[in-house]
């Protein structure tokens, strides 16, 4: 077999290695002082005061006088650093309405809300609704099963933990830079595959004048950065389609390679929510993953999660071929899920 040639390794923070990273758990996880929750109390107080729906507060509508520094700074280390950030110790035991409001106001400092579904959800939750992933248009985080690594349609993707599982639900993260490392000095040829373009089933999420997939590389080499987007089930669901293209045995030995990089216990930083943590992580650089959990009996126990996909400021710049999926690759107002009919809003109960 012809040997592909070697390509260049990425060096810096973004490749980084889980297991060094566990070690030191203070460079990446920031508490919220007692002057930060007390600005953002004032900020939430302020919006209801002036009745603004959640949806429609902007940074500017969210004074954090010491805290938004500090935001805009990880908001740098996210797009341009390690890749990911964990804040911890916001106060949710509130109604659910003042949690939606910080959360929210804090992701307006990191990126604009973007779409999450066809249904037009801003602010997403993660929650078991019952649903089985029997039905390939039901989307993982809708059920208690494992949802293994991908990215999601977005620059920057953030999570605030509401309710934990009653066992299990940890989250992991993995650095697609560390994988690519490790493919191409290990698996030269198998990672040139992954810069193929690849078809991925859009789960019945599909925008006007599109096909129900669409082809895109897992690995994206544009204006100097890389960038990997993935989604392991739909890459391979989108073989129920007999126009779309078909995957060889080359192409499912790259991608088994890289799900058991992006699995391994060295590669990957395992973390467990605690209720108050904020999550957020640079799709173009590391892949997320959430174990499959058992909930509680109870309802209002249930685990629940909160997201946002944000558009960032100031993010790099992406291929042409990421429209399929982001709809635009135009910086601050790209990514998210629009199809007919599609009515942007922030919902703030599980639907």
């Amino acid at each position: 077999m012809h040997t592909a040639p070697p390509r260049p390794l990425i060096t810096g923070p973004s490749a980084w290695i889980g297991a060094e990273l566990a070690k030191h758990p203070e460079n990446w996880i920031l508490f919220l002082s007692l002057t930060h929750l007390a600005e953002i109390d004032a900020s939430i107080a302020a919006t209801q005061s002036r009745g603004l729906d959640i949806a429609d507060i902007k940074r500017a509508d969210f004074p954090l006088p010491t805290l938004g520094p500090v935001l805009d700074t990880l908001r740098d280390e996210i797009l341009r650093g390690r890749g990911f950030i964990l804040l911890r110790g916001l106060p949710v035991d509130r109604p659910i309405a003042e949690s939606a409001t910080a959360y929210w106001g804090i992701g307006s400092y990191l990126g604009t809300a973007r779409s999450q579904n066809a249904k037009g959800h801003v602010l997403g939750h993660v929650r078991d609704l019952g649903l089985s992933t029997t039905d390939p248009n039901v989307r993982i985080y809708q059920t208690t099963e494992r949802q293994n690594f991908h990215t999601d349609s977005c620059d920057i993707v953030g999570l605030l933990c509401l309710k934990t599982a009653r066992r299990g639900g940890l989250s992991s993260i993995t650095s697609s830079m560390a994988i690519y490392n490790t493919m191409a000095t290990h698996h030269p040829n198998l990672v040139t595959r992954l810069f193929n373009p690849m078809p991925t089933d859009r789960r019945g999420e599909v925008p006007p004048g599109k096909n129900p997939w669409f082809e895109l590389p897992v690995y994206n080499d544009h204006q100097g950065h890389l960038s990997a987007i993935y989604a392991p089930h739909y890459v391979r669901s989108s073989q129920r389609f007999p126009a779309a293209p078909r995957l060889t045995e080359e192409d499912l030995a790259a991608l088994d390679c890289f799900d058991r990089l992006a699995e391994d216990t060295t590669l990957r930083l395992d973390m467990e929510f605690r209720p108050g943590d904020m999550q957020f992580v640079h799709n173009h650089t590391i892949l997320h993953d959430r174990t499959a959990f058992e909930d509680w009996s109870e309802p209002e126990r249930k685990r629940h999660l909160l997201r946002l996909w944000l558009a960032a400021p100031g993010a790099r710049p992406l291929p042409a071929a990421y429209a399929e999926r982001y709809g635009s690759i135009e910086i601050g107002n790209r990514g998210g899920i629009i199809c007919e009919g599609t009515r942007l809003h922030a919902p703030l109960v599980p639907v």
